[in-house]
């Protein structure tokens, strides 16, 4: 059973025209996550690994895909958890980094601190020598696109956020039967500058021990944090419930008692793992045991081995 490492591309509405990019991009970063572990690496390196590919993807809303907020401009959040020790890392509302999951990592390694965000964020990133991106670089057409339609008169705020999926994020179980997570994001689209949601949050965005597991959100970030989701599918698990029967009963209650909609990816320390959603979709792959397992819609699950060319 291990190790194993599961992604996530985000839960919600993706464009038919887009959903082979979202899966063949999930698909990539499991692969990479599942390389790592196959090497010896920890789950913390997997996860960070996966996170990035999805970053480096522009299909995605992390990294280098990020919607816009109201001034047009990217701003970015992103969570690390390691199960052993309960360490974590997160940086919010960052601007000019590629990968700001490489950066909630060097949070968790080189601070006493659990969360950086804006300005002081920026500042750590140039004393520990990580290199800054131009604004531009962050941005895509299509992302530019959304942001001046929903900008327009009368624009649907709901159909404004369709066509691009949310967070993305990761978990991992290592052959030392270490748990860790990996959760990143651009955010809502058009939110107010300074908006920070579920994703830095511990509990919220991700969580992970080693004695219950770990779980990675993607969803409507206020709905998210209402219900603190993660930590919240984890209590479940603690309650005697499968991965599963967790995740479904989190995301139940979620939507029950704020009309919130998300997904989860989650593990538990036995390597048992799940990817389930109240969304329209939610594009996810796992590898395990030289299996890739995927999928986009309710009840949909490929499989194909792990070296076979995507």
């Amino acid at each position: 059973m291990l190790p194993v490492v599961v992604v996530h591309g985000g839960a919600g509405v993706v464009p038919k025209e887009r959903s082979e990019m979202s899966m063949s991009g999930v698909c990539s970063a499991a692969r990479a996550g599942y390389v790592v572990l196959q090497a010896g690496g920890s789950s913390m390196d997997a996860v960070v690994e996966a996170v990035t590919h999805l970053e480096n993807n522009p299909s995605f809303n992390a990294g280098c895909g990020s919607v816009l907020n109201a001034n047009g401009d990217v701003e970015m959040d992103a969570l690390v958890m390691d199960g052993k020790m309960l360490a974590s890392g997160a940086v919010s509302a960052v601007q000019h980094i590629a990968n700001p999951i490489q950066l909630a990592r060097l949070v968790m390694d080189k601070t006493d601190h659990a969360c950086l965000t804006a300005d002081g964020a920026s500042k750590f990133a140039r004393t520990m020598g990580v290199p800054e991106v131009s604004q531009e670089s962050l941005i895509t057409e299509y992302a530019r696109m959304r942001w001046r339609k929903n900008m327009a008169p009368g624009a649907n705020p709901v159909e404004s956020q369709m066509g691009k999926m949310g967070t993305v994020g990761a978990v991992a179980l290592d052959r030392h039967g270490n748990v860790a997570c990996a959760t990143s994001t651009g955010g809502i689209l058009n939110k107010m500058e300074g908006r920070v949601g579920d994703t830095p949050c511990i509990g919220h965005g991700g969580y992970a021990d080693n004695n219950l597991g770990a779980v990675s959100t993607t969803g409507h970030g206020e709905a998210i944090m209402k219900v603190t989701l993660a930590r919240l599918v984890l209590f479940y698990m603690e309650q005697g419930q499968s991965v599963q029967e967790a995740s479904d009963s989190a995301l139940a209650h979620m939507k029950s008692r704020v009309s919130g909609l998300g997904g989860v990816v989650t593990l538990d320390p036995q390597g048992n793992w799940t990817a389930r959603f109240s969304s329209q979709q939610m594009s996810w792959a796992a590898a395990q045991s030289d299996t890739l397992h995927s999928g986009l819609y309710a009840g949909e699950h490929f499989t194909q081995s792990v070296h076979e060319p995507q």
